[in-house]
């Protein structure tokens, strides 16, 4: 039962700090929908998304009414699509794409993922098909996500999906050249991928996973930074507590408003990811929180440090509010999607570099980062490897989400709009990786994967 004072707190959290849920996430089982005809398993997909999802948007906008509370996205997770894929007779894996994205547009959801193949240990046929048809699926559609995952603590570092996945993510830019490179935007290349993600672009409904469920993500980096602005000279146990105790508060909400649109579509609760996800409005930043701990401009030294502590008193404080936090939960550092980063990043104080050690302490990797238009497939390849490499090492889910955008320079600026924002065309090394990369093969796994 919730106090006046919480409830008093939550309005506050909503109207001053940028309090809001990110995504409800409707993760759907697509396995029953193979077929050898792709026209049929196309049928078979569309029918079953838009009869389990047709009233998800409705529900997620009553419950915001009811609650008071933003529920921002609307969004769909699916089986990764290589599975289905594998039965195609044709080979044709665009067309899954398309009927995502009609199906997508259909119940009126934002993004739908699943677009996606998991070949952390080698490729299936399915596989093959997939990776080699994401730039023009990304190209053909507006809703759609695709994501890879490349590696596993378990099975080491697949490096022939990693060189593949440089020359798709440069292709994905070069067929949205007249977009700044959007369609790699909505692509993300992860190792130790978790399956009941609610985020995209890396969202996929896993193996694992019920029949249908509902995910929530909820996001709060502005309610985060009040909190510890309050606390500006507390000592870093009574910080790490504030934060911790914020988490809490935020992620109980999660889990009332998901539990709600579950029972409502007659579905089960998965689970309530806290991410702290940025948006390029002022005041919900991730780089503001750890510039409020005190340091001048995110970037500087001690900024990895600070994000250790906020990364885990964020999940100490989820793990408290509820059984059942999953996804990431943490915080994301998106560089166009938090306008300190951009800030950061023109002021000088943050590189490529420093984002990459900051990855080691938080919830995903390099997150919708230019670079230059020119940049090699194998230097982007070589970019996902050094990123795949922490994850494998640390256990830890990490990821590259990465635009080499057309016709862009360093100091130039990428522009997408909306939750995506706008980045600064970000350097990179000048040194070549081609014959490192180029090697193929698996990169073993760290011995601690013997562990059972």
């Amino acid at each position: 039962m919730l106090t006046i004072q919480e409830i008093l707190e939550t309005i506050k959290m909503v109207q001053e700090e940028h309090l809001d849920i990110r995504t409800i996430t409707m993760g759907i089982s697509l396995r029953d929908c193979c077929d050898s005809d792709v026209k049929r398993s196309c049928a078979k997909i569309y029918d079953k998304i838009t009869r389990l999802a047709v009233n998800l948007v409705d529900v997620g906008e009553d419950l915001s009414r009811e609650f008071g509370i933003p529920i921002v996205n609307k969004r769909i997770s699916v089986t990764p699509i290589a599975l289905i894929a594998e039965s195609n007779s044709s080979g044709n894996c665009v067309e899954y794409a398309r009927t995502l994205d009609r199906a997508a547009s259909e119940v009126g959801v934002n993004f739908i993922g699943g677009y996606s193949a998991l070949v952390h240990k080698g490729f299936t046929i399915g596989d093959k098909r997939l990776i080699a048809s994401i730039p023009e699926a990304l190209a053909e559609t507006e809703r759609v996500c695709a994501s890879v995952n490349v590696a596993t603590t378990k099975s080491g570092i697949n490096m022939d999906a990693v060189y593949q996945m440089g020359s798709v993510v440069k292709k994905a830019a070069e067929l949205t050249a007249d977009r700044d490179g959007l369609g790699c935007a909505k692509l993300v290349v992860f190792a130790n991928v978790p399956e009941d993600n609610p985020f995209m672009a890396g969202a996929f409904h896993g193996v694992g996973e019920a029949e249908c469920v509902i995910n929530m993500g909820v996001s709060g980096p502005g309610v985060v930074k009040s909190a510890v602005e309050r606390v500006k000279d507390a000592d870093f146990g009574t910080l790490s507590e504030t934060i911790k105790k914020t988490a809490f508060k935020v992620t109980r909400m999660g889990e009332l408003v998901g539990r709600a649109a579950a029972e409502r579509l007659g579905v089960p609760f998965g689970i309530v990811d806290l991410s702290l996800a940025p948006t390029p409005a002022v005041g919900d930043s991730v780089a503001e929180i750890i510039e409020a701990m005190g340091l001048e401009r995110c970037g500087t030294h001690g900024t990895t440090a600070a994000l250790a502590l906020l990364n885990d008193a964020v999940k100490k404080g989820g793990a408290m509010a509820s059984s059942y936090v999953g996804g990431l939960s943490g915080a994301f550092i998106p560089v166009s999607e938090d306008a300190g980063m951009i800030r950061a990043v023109e002021d000088g104080a943050l590189s490529l570099d420093k984002l990459e050690a900051m990855t080691c302490v938080c919830s995903v990797g390099l997150d919708m980062i230019a670079v230059p238009g020119d940049t090699t497939a194998e230097t982007i390849a070589a970019i996902i490897a050094d990123e795949m490499a922490i994850g494998v090492i640390n256990q830890k889910t990490t990821a590259v989400r990465i635009i080499p955008a057309p016709g862009k320079v360093v100091g130039d600026y990428v522009e997408f709009g909306g939750l995506l924002g706008r980045a600064p065309v970000m350097a990179l090394n000048g040194f070549s990786s081609c014959e490192f990369v180029a090697r193929g093969g698996r990169i073993p796994a760290p011995i601690h994967s013997l562990r059972n």
